[in-house]
């Protein structure tokens, strides 16, 4: 050794044996984790192992955890997964310096929203996820007797399942109400199922809530904002935290679960129509008034359908043309009986031809052919009554007049095909043509067998009849058809819903509601897994 390298080896010497006397030493892999020494017991093959017998042991065919379990067998299988540091076995929330602070802000989130939202805890897997966190902030392994490779992947495991479940859930729902709602009543008369729900609703995006839990930097910011917005979420979440009954509270948690499904909403501006089918209500919404009527909806058996469309026109003293289920179910038994078909204004058109049949003729075979149209003549006593509003649909539903207005004083009013009858068909027609000067308003009117308001309506009136009293060939027109026809422009959205709690469109009240075709039955019971009650 030359005397210049044992100097410096000097001077370390003395440099190492002052630090060691000052008690500091260089720092362990247990000083850099929050595992301490239980760091050292982190063993790849246990906690592979471990992983392994919680992917065979998950058997749920959820989507949700379809997902999480895909996601981990792919990094358990992975090759070399065996001599793999624990980092490179697809393990999100730890690593060998420890548990990611992340973990407690999702089991805080979780704590508080779960309960505001009607949801169980244990669906979520926040007992057992706290526990091990409590667990881990403790070092409590040894005490509890506790293996560590035994602990973390379930953590982990849970942690990312309970993300995903959450995320995707509030965010697009936890049931899809298509394949719930449209597998539900057979067609009247026809194969397969009547399509009941009608609304495009986005399905649950579990691949984009994973991706957003590996993401250390954005996972907490799209966990908080996972649940539905607007004012009727709003106003049901508040009513679950003032603790009504245990009744109500199930109704206020399949409610929400209605308001993550993310259909279609009606504009916030402009004129729009509202029809909740379990109040038997339509609003009728413009900028500065609402204006609200009672409706008669589908029976149990011929349900209206839930569905968003817009008004385009309505019709005034319209033909109604009847449905061919409605001939077939209905009808047809009275094929060949003329006093059936004269005493209900019924008449039979030959669609090839044009030719209108004599009733009869027609035999029940002729009629459930389908080469027919039966309709029923307009004016009084027609069952669409005195007008019509249309909007396209596949369901050959609209709103409609009716010539049975005693219907609208009954508590239920579930009576239809399907079809919406308005106990105010003037005043909604006015609401749709706001631009409407007042002999239009009075020709309507007068079409519709009402009285009319203006002096030009009140001097056309007087002017028949007189001329009735004074020519006693003239036969006065029944109805009156001054006006048959009318676009409604700009349409006017329509929207048919389906909740049994909902905010007053006019006071902002929650109000409950009849399920009137036990929907809140089926839901409830597809949600059972998920609910708190």
């Amino acid at each position: 050794m030359s005397g210049k390298s044992f100097i410096l080896y000097a001077i370390l010497a003395v440099l190492l044996f002052a630090s060691c006397l000052d008690g500091q030493h260089a720092p362990s892999e247990a000083d850099l984790s929050a595992f301490g020494s239980y760091v050292y017991r982190l063993d790849t093959a246990k906690l592979q192992g471990n992983l392994q017998a919680l992917i065979a042991a998950d058997t749920s065919r959820w989507r949700a955890d379809q997902t999480v379990r895909q996601y981990y067998s792919s990094g358990s299988d992975a090759a070399g997964a065996q001599d793999a540091e624990p980092d490179a076995l697809n393990f999100i929330w730890f690593s060998r310096s420890g548990v990611s602070p992340d973990a407690d802000s999702i089991v805080a989130l979780l704590r508080r929203e779960l309960p505001r939202n009607g949801l169980d805890s244990a669906a979520f897997f926040l007992p057992s996820m706290a526990g091990d966190l409590d667990v881990v902030h403790r070092l409590a392994f040894d005490s509890l007797g506790i293996d560590i490779n035994q602990l973390l992947p379930r953590l982990d495991y849970r942690l990312t399942q309970a993300y995903v479940r959450y995320t995707a859930g509030q965010r697009r729902g936890f049931l899809r109400p298509a394949k719930l709602l449209n597998n539900l009543d057979f067609k009247s008369g026809g194969p397969g199922y009547a399509r009941l729900f009608d609304y495009d609703v986005p399905a649950p995006d579990y691949d984009e809530a994973l991706r957003q839990a590996c993401d250390p930097d954005a996972r907490l910011a799209y966990l908080a904002d996972s649940h539905p917005s607007g004012p009727v979420y709003e106003a049901l979440v508040r009513q679950l935290d003032s603790l009504p009954s245990a009744e109500q509270r199930r109704t206020l948690a399949v409610n929400i679960e209605r308001c993550r499904w993310q259909m279609p909403q009606l504009p916030s501006s402009g004129r729009r129509i509202l029809v909740n089918i379990p109040a038997q209500q339509l609003w009728a919404i413009a900028p500065d008034s609402i204006m609200n009527m009672r409706i008669c909806c589908g029976t149990v058996l011929t349900k209206t359908p839930l569905l968003n469309s817009a008004i385009t026109h309505m019709q005034v003293n319209p033909d109604w043309i009847i449905p061919q289920n409605i001939v077939r179910n209905e009808v047809v038994r009275h094929a060949g009986d003329s006093a059936y078909f004269a005493r209900n204004r019924y008449y039979i058109v030959d669609r090839s031809t044009g030719d209108t049949l004599s009733p009869r003729h027609v035999t029940a075979a002729l009629m459930q052919s389908g080469r027919l149209r039966i309709g029923q003549h307009s004016g009084r006593g027609n069952s669409l009554g005195r007008i019509v509003f249309r909007f396209p649909n596949d369901f050959a539903i609209y709103l409609h007049d009716t010539n049975n207005p005693s219907a609208f004083q009954r508590e239920r009013r579930t009576l239809s095909h399907g079809c919406i009858r308005v106990q105010r068909p003037f005043d909604l027609a006015s609401f749709l043509l706001p631009g409407a000067d007042e002999w239009t308003l009075d020709r309507l009117r007068l079409s519709m067998d009402l009285q009319p308001q203006s002096e030009r309506g009140i001097q056309y009136l007087k002017d028949l009849r007189q001329r009735q009293r004074e020519d006693p060939a003239f036969v006065m027109p029944q109805p009156l058809r001054l006006l048959s026809y009318s676009d409604v422009k700009p349409n006017v959205p329509v929207h048919i819903t389906y909740f049994t709690a909902y905010p007053d469109p006019q006071s902002g009240t929650l109000r409950y509601y009849p399920d009137l075709y036990n929907y809140d039955k089926l839901l409830s019971r597809a949600l059972h897994p998920f609910l708190l009650y």
